[in-house]
């Protein structure tokens, strides 16, 4: 009978994900592809939820001393004797994640640096009574780990020291061991994005570049290096002089099937857990992305619907990759897109394609400097993905799949609601119009609105799912009033209205139903929308709550026109 795996939600470290027999997608032919290609310094760019820091843990735990060769059993890579004899095991390993290396001012930032250095170097207890190592060398170890008189561990080191750390670790471990060292440092971006996001970039900048400097430039106890991150930042300088260094971006061909899950992959999860009739709609919203020259799946999602179908069948997909981040992109690009750019993403959204120059190289500090290099991070990041590639080496770009465009869509909506927010006598005007029974008043505000910012047409999508958006964008405006009573797809008579709105204090009700027009215009689809609200008697619940003016509004739109018609 198979065992049923646990499903490997937050599991990043490669040894609990084995021997607590969780499912595991193999993609440890990253071994022997890296060192059949090798490099001295090598830098994996992806975007977050990749299985980056996975398969950092995976190499740590094949290279490293003491290595237990029964978590590799039955893997791709322990069918390579060869390989399997020269390096498995044999190496000491240095291994460091910079994803916590951030904070609201720079000396606690540094401070948490000193911590994962020093706590790294901890778990190499017997190199302060090596006798291999001098007596300098091992004062040399003790500043790494700072202990005091005491026995009690700050980690707080000096900037000469937290500079040289690495490197240092790695001398000494060269020479307790004779051998040299495999350097391994996940997310070693976090700390920069962290910096430029609150106002020490400076400071931090030039602390990585002489910590990560020594490391990777002039550290003769190094055997080889990997590094991880979201984005490529070379020209900040911090690898400025490193003649050895490896880029592999998401566009790069090498290694591009070792991070994500390809589409057998995603099939043999599936039918493991018995939900392979869902393949179409795990494909449909979190599929997607090019990497290289492979179509991978985001594993982050595949993993987390297929724990949710397992616990509830009739789960709907959702998107998970929105709650790893706040999605600060999105927004501060929406708030720079003016004119043709409103018009780009109206495309992007429809299932569209936009041609765009790739600049792969940004530093941080040049992130939000303008709208050309937001393009390039929407496409590190994964938010849009390649879909083709023209003579002049710019890149047809699309989003990815339906949870990105779900993420689109509500960060635009936000847009839209932020915006309307600036005007609040104008936004008073329109909600003032339906309390007053103005339909005409109504209809130009929101055919205003809509004119002026993004809309999502979406000519492919049912007109359920058109009604979605229009209705999501009204109600967030009228939401301005808070004062009212409003509620969205209210029970009420024989149904469900869109909005109803009660405005207690005077007693008025409001009931409005939307449609999206079809090709019979707009004034046909007021009509049905009246109509729905009359034969399921949408006023039954304002008038049993005691509201005496009763105003009923159909309202129809298509694309970025819309009518509205009072019953």
């Amino acid at each position: 009978m198979k065992t049923m795996k646990k499903l490997p939600i937050g599991i990043e470290h490669f040894e609990e994900m084995r021997r607590e027999d969780f499912y595991y997608v193999d993609k440890t032919g990253m071994i022997k592809e890296l060192l059949e290609n090798k490099a001295k310094v090598n830098l994996f760019t992806r975007p977050r939820r990749f299985g980056k820091s996975l398969n950092m843990s995976m190499l740590k735990y094949f290279f490293e001393y003491g290595c237990d060769s029964s978590l590799f059993e039955g893997l791709a890579i322990a069918k390579e004797d060869k390989l399997c004899q020269e390096y498995m095991g044999k190496f000491p390993v240095v291994s460091v994640t910079l994803k916590g290396a951030g904070s609201l001012e720079f000396q606690t930032a540094r401070g948490m640096l000193c911590s994962i250095v020093g706590n790294e170097a901890m778990r190499f207890a017997f190199l302060e009574n090596s006798s291999r190592l001098s007596d300098r060398e091992k004062e040399q170890y003790r500043q790494l780990v700072n202990v005091d008189t005491s026995g009690r561990q700050s980690f707080i080191m000096s900037n000469e020291v937290l500079e040289d750390s690495l490197r240092m670790l790695c001398r000494l471990l060269q020479k307790h061991y004779d051998q040299k060292v495999i350097l391994l440092i996940d997310e070693y971006d976090v700390p920069l994005d962290k910096a430029q996001h609150y106002g020490y970039y400076d400071e931090m900048s030039s602390l990585l570049r002489g910590m990560l400097g020594q490391a990777l430039k002039t550290n003769d106890s190094l055997q080889f290096a990997v590094l991880t991150g979201c984005l490529r930042v070379a020209k900040e300088s911090i690898f400025t002089g490193l003649n050895n260094l490896r880029v592999l971006t998401i566009t790069s061909k090498q290694f591009d099937e070792h991070f994500g899950f390809l589409d057998r992959e995603v099939k043999e999860l599936l039918e493991f857990y018995g939900l392979s009739d869902r393949f179409d709609l795990v494909k449909e919203w979190y599929d997607g992305y090019r990497f290289g020259s492979e179509d991978v799946y985001c594993p982050w999602d595949v993993i987390n619907y297929a724990d949710s179908l397992r616990s509830d069948p009739d789960a709907k997909p959702r998107a998970f990759w929105i709650n790893t981040s706040g999605n600060d992109i999105i927004r501060t690009f929406l708030k720079m897109a003016k004119g043709s750019v409103q018009r780009e993403i109206e495309e992007l959204v429809n299932g569209g394609t936009v041609v765009k120059k790739i600049n792969q190289e940004l530093t941080y500090r040049d992130l939000y400097k303008n709208i050309d290099n937001l393009w390039s991070v929407l496409f590190t990041t994964g938010y849009l993905t390649k879909r083709g590639e023209t003579e002049s080496e710019a890149y047809y770009l699309a989003i990815p799949n339906l949870e990105i465009r779900k993420i689109f869509i509500e960060q635009v909506m936000e847009w839209i609601q932020e915006e309307a927010r600036k005007d609040t006598q104008k936004l008073d005007a329109f909600c003032d119009a339906f309390a007053r029974g103005d339909a005409e008043a109504a209809e130009a505000g929101f055919g205003d609105y809509l004119w002026r910012t993004i809309s999502v047409l979406d000519t492919g999508a049912r007109r359920e799912k058109k009604e979605h958006f229009y209705h999501g964008v009204l109600l967030g405006l009228l939401g301005h009033r808070e004062e009212w009573d409003i509620r969205s797809n209210a029970e009420t008579g024989e149904g469900f209205c869109d909005i109803l709105i009660e405005i207690r204090d005077e007693r008025i009700g409001i009931a409005i139903e939307l449609k999206y027009a079809r090709e019979d215009g707009l004034e046909a689809g007021c009509r049905e929308a009246l109509e729905q609200i009359e034969n399921r008697r949408y006023e039954s619940k304002l008038l049993q709550d005691g509201m005496k003016t009763i105003y009923k509004y159909g309202i129809a739109c298509r694309k970025k026109e819309c009518m509205v018609r009072m019953g």
